[in-house]
């Protein structure tokens, strides 16, 4: 693989001539004459002076702090010196506001200086997570090769991590799994690629793309709320005549085509960042989380993708640790939280229930109810029962006009209350699980009209102009657009 070094990705991705170096020499006098003839080697052969360079520069006008791994310097290993200029840096872009990019490419822990070099992971964790905590983003770029102490310590605290195509990452490097177990690791599990598919990393991205990634990225944590630039529906008025019965409306949301929560990120976001999984080796595709600009407005989308969920792939307990790390991400940078309802019930089964899913249904209300962030929720097509609950608790409530809500699918409210399911149109109707009937006993706050000749785009534009302005009217309402400094 052909690897790419720090000073090239100085080059790469900060815009030309903005660099600025904050690393101060490294003492090494108190090496021993060994060790620094290699550390005086390797800076000959590297270019740099240490496996760590830090800094700030501009990317597409924006500016950011950097942490940069050189793998050319002893392996990309980190030594106490390093260690202390990753803490350094880290601090500084924390008091300076700054946004900070990581890239590592390291085999971990410097050998040569053992336990007291290793302890320093503690160190720059903790410096991490008070930069997280000050609501400023993180962004991690995993090269080739990344592991040990790097990948289980700063590799793996980003609020968006991606990694490079092919590159071996992992905890353990296999040439010592090999030395030490006697038998090859198997191959294929420590590989970018698997740790995107096992929600491990959020994307894989070619080198030439990680400038446009970086700039969406930031765009989306950084920039400010911008105008309009969809039409908003006027909204359906309690006592309005109805378009459709209940179970008709049932009928619309289950059939194709109809709008979903990838429609809404693909016609309604200017922008968007996908993340993949929980960060803990899940993944579940019946949830989409991503960075979104919702009609101009920044937030957290968390939303069930209608398109993946079937009888034999229903949303399981991940898809909800899923959204909750959504929730986590939102409040804690500061931006406003939409969830996007979509689905016809969790996962019903012995692996469910093994997995939580009656806690992660709970943990999610918990998470939603007790957000401080602005938050919407929209009812976008079928909610069924505990699962679409988990995504419903908000400042702002909107519905699409065909939209429903309900403990169980009819079918079941049938099952148990006739022993059939023939009776699932009266149960609906009985139950006024409808989008009209929720407006009317306050549960949904705004309908948005679906006329006859509607379209899943058109549609899925007119939910995010609705979302765009209620977001709008959340954050005036707070002062300051009610984002942190970094969004001013």
């Amino acid at each position: 693989m052909d690897r790419i070094s720090a000073l090239d990705l100085v080059a790469l991705v900060l815009d030309e001539g903005t660099y600025e170096s904050w690393d101060q020499p490294i003492d090494v006098s108190g090496y021993s004459p060994d060790y620094r003839a290699a550390v005086e080697k390797a800076a000959q052969r590297s270019g740099c002076d240490e496996s760590i360079i830090t800094g700030r520069g501009l990317v597409r006008g924006r500016p950011v702090a950097f942490v940069l791994n050189e793998f050319g310097f002893l392996a990309g290993s980190i030594g106490r010196a390093a260690a202390q200029r990753i803490v350094s840096a880290v601090r500084r872009a924390t008091a300076e506001g700054l946004p900070l990019l990581a890239s590592t490419a390291s085999g971990g822990t410097r050998m040569q200086e053992g336990t007291p070099a290793f302890v320093h992971m503690v160190d720059i964790s903790r410096a991490i997570m008070d930069h997280r905590a000050a609501g400023l983003p993180y962004l991690v770029h995993l090269r080739h090769p990344t592991t040990g102490g790097v990948f289980a310590s700063w590799g793996s605290l980003g609020h968006i991590t991606v990694a490079e195509p092919g590159a071996l990452v992992g905890f353990l490097g296999p040439k010592v799994y090999e030395l030490l177990e006697g038998r090859p690791f198997p191959s294929g599990v420590q590989v970018s690629e698997n740790l995107a598919r096992r929600g491990i990393v959020d994307s894989v991205v070619l080198h030439e793309e990680l400038p446009s990634v970086v700039d969406r990225a930031l765009g989306l944590l950084v920039d400010p709320v911008t105008d309009a630039t969809r039409t908003r529906r006027p909204g359906v008025e309690p006592g309005t005549p109805r378009r459709h019965g209940t179970w008709e409306s049932i009928e619309i949301t289950r059939a194709e085509p109809r709008v979903g929560a990838r429609d809404v990120l693909r016609h309604g976001s200017d922008a968007t960042v996908r993340l993949q999984g929980t960060e803990e080796g899940e993944r579940d595709t019946a949830m989409l989380v991503a960075f979104a600009r919702l009609d101009g407005v920044p937030c957290v989308v968390v939303g069930q993708d209608r398109t993946t969920q079937t009888p034999a792939n229903p949303m399981g307990p991940a898809a909800l640790r899923e959204a909750r790390r959504g929730m986590r991400l939102a409040a804690e940078l500061g931006l406003p939280l939409v969830s996007l309802i979509d689905t016809p019930g969790a996962e019903l089964s012995p692996g469910a229930e093994e997995g939580a899913i009656a806690g992660e249904i709970a943990r999610c209300i918990a998470a939603m109810s007790t957000l401080e962030v602005p938050s919407v929720s929209v009812l976008l097509g079928q909610g069924s029962g505990g699962g679409a609950l988990a995504l419903l608790p908000a400042d702002v409530v909107v519905a699409t006009e065909n939209a429903w809500l309900s403990p169980l699918p009819p079918e079941g409210a049938s099952a148990i209350v006739h022993g059939d399911v023939d009776h699932a149109p009266q149960m609906a109707q009985q139950q006024r699980v409808s989008a009209l009937d929720l407006q009317e006993t306050g549960t949904v706050h705004h309908v948005v009209p679906e006329p006859e000749d509607d379209s899943p785009e058109a549609l899925a534009r007119a939910v995010a102009a609705e979302v765009g302005h209620q977001l709008r009217g959340l954050l005036d309402a707070r002062g300051a657009n009610g984002l942190p400094s970094t969004h001013a």
